[in-house]
């Protein structure tokens, strides 16, 4: 019978590992060079990953990383047993003639310990497979188990404060300088100097009440985003109809009436309008998902796909009481909007993008005398407003009140926004061509 593969040993290479703990325990240079490629969970040797994690610790610390100091250290840690002992750790740099090749055997440690987690991973599909779970979410989860093999060495988020900082620095000067946003451009441009557009990571609630513009303003970020801009995004449309949503677009950007176009009354002077925006409209990086029915998982799944083959800036979801988790259990719609909520915002970090949820308020604003909602309007879970990076709430006087001075206004109330100050945006109102717009543009 030939031999299982969960009964072979674990791939390894001890006396690579000895190399790189003996390469830092003669050179604080070797250490820096080391910790860009592997960290302690890479070794195979339990006690070898105690010492490298005693040694990078030191390190940060400015503290002398050769042996006696270290010995000392682990001493007072009450870990130099796990380590091996003190003959142990001395007994490392006999491994090792010169600190120059520890990045080398640093990298021999690495691909071991890339292998060890590829047949973690098969194992952790395979049970999958067995689970009786819901197909999509073991789906999901099986693609999100092979990714992390290929992201956890590297981590943007899991780095020392200056590998990045001049990047950052220049994003502020970007921003001082040219007044341009760090994020996505939503194409508003008071929206934009508050946000300073929407950021990977973020997950943005963009909430009304039915009729009042919602799927437009979310289709106006997906406008700025892919056809001006030229960057990737998807929309995923649970509500309209594919060719719903192109109308839309088309009459947003060549302005024409979304009644002409859907109704049949098209003028010479409409189809000139389109034809000037064709070619925008057609090569813009925007992909439309009218599939109904679908899960949080599946939405996961074909985002993870479009990052990896040509990247993704953008997720617009319309709307979320038209998702479902995936679960069997549906007999609590509070825990299933929860479970969503939480899963769409580690999408957003997983795939560091910023994901746009529409959603609807419930009645308690239209009790109001001014019928203006808040965050607390959110409909069937708090954790809408708790797991949002940003809630925008779209009011219109307009749609209460017919001779209202402000007809053709449309506030957007930014009523959370975690990381700077909230306040409320008016727009102009172009609801026939399918849009919002700047009121500097009226």
């Amino acid at each position: 019978m030939s031999e299982q593969p969960y009964e072979r040993p674990l791939p390894h290479d001890l006396a690579a590992e000895r190399a790189v703990l003996g390469g830092m325990l003669l050179s604080r240079d070797a250490i820096a060079d080391v910790i860009e490629i592997v960290t302690g969970t890479a070794f195979h040797q339990p006690s070898h990953e105690v010492l490298f994690d005693a040694i990078v610790t030191m390190f940060a610390k400015g503290e002398p990383t050769d042996p006696i100091a270290i010995t000392n250290y682990l001493r007072e840690q009450g870990a130099l047993g796990k380590a091996g002992g003190a003959l142990a750790v001395h007994d490392l740099i006999n491994h090792v003639p010169t600190a120059a090749n520890a990045g080398y055997h640093a990298e021999i440690v690495r691909d071991c310990a890339t292998r060890r987690r590829l047949i973690t991973a098969g194992a952790t599909i395979a049970s999958l497979g067995y689970s009786g779970q819901d197909a999509a979410e073991a789906v999901d989860a099986a693609a999100a188990e092979i990714s992390s093999i290929t992201t956890v060495d590297d981590d943007p988020d899991f780095a020392p404060l200056g590998d990045d900082y001049g990047e950052f620095l220049e994003e502020i000067d970007d921003l001082a300088r040219n007044g341009t946003a760090m994020g996505v451009p939503t194409g508003f441009t008071d929206l934009d100097s508050l946000l300073n557009g929407l950021h990977p990571g973020q997950v943005i609630i963009v909430a009304g009440r039915p009729g009042l513009g919602k799927s437009t303003l979310g289709v106006d970020f997906l406008r700025s985003c892919s056809i001006k801009h030229g960057r990737p995004s998807v929309l995923f449309s649970l509500e309209m109809s594919r060719r719903e949503v192109q109308a839309r677009i088309t009459s947003a950007e060549a302005r024409v009436g979304l009644h002409h176009i859907r109704g049949g009354y098209m003028t010479d002077d409409d189809w000139a309008r389109i034809a000037r925006r064709t070619a925008d409209i057609a090569a813009a990086p925007l992909v439309i998902d009218a599939g109904p029915n679908q899960t949080v998982a599946q939405i996961k799944a074909k985002c993870r796909r479009l990052k990896q083959q040509g990247g993704l800036d953008l997720v617009v979801i319309d709307y979320l009481q038209l998702l479902t988790a995936g679960t069997t259990r549906r007999d609590n719609r509070q825990l299933e909007v929860s479970e969503m909520s939480r899963s769409l915002k580690l999408l957003a970090k997983e795939l560091e993008v910023p994901v746009v949820v529409l959603s609807q308020l419930n009645r308690e604003s239209e009790k109001r005398q001014d019928k203006k909602p808040t965050k607390a309007d959110l409909r069937e879970s708090g954790s809408l407003e708790q797991d949002a990076d940003v809630v925008i709430l779209v009011h219109r006087e307009d749609a209460y009140t017919k001779e209202s001075p402000r007809a053709g206004e449309t506030d957007l109330i930014v009523d959370k926004h975690r990381n700077g100050p909230t306040a409320t945006i008016t727009v102009a109102s172009q609801l026939h061509f399918s849009r919002f717009i700047d009121m500097a543009q009226t």
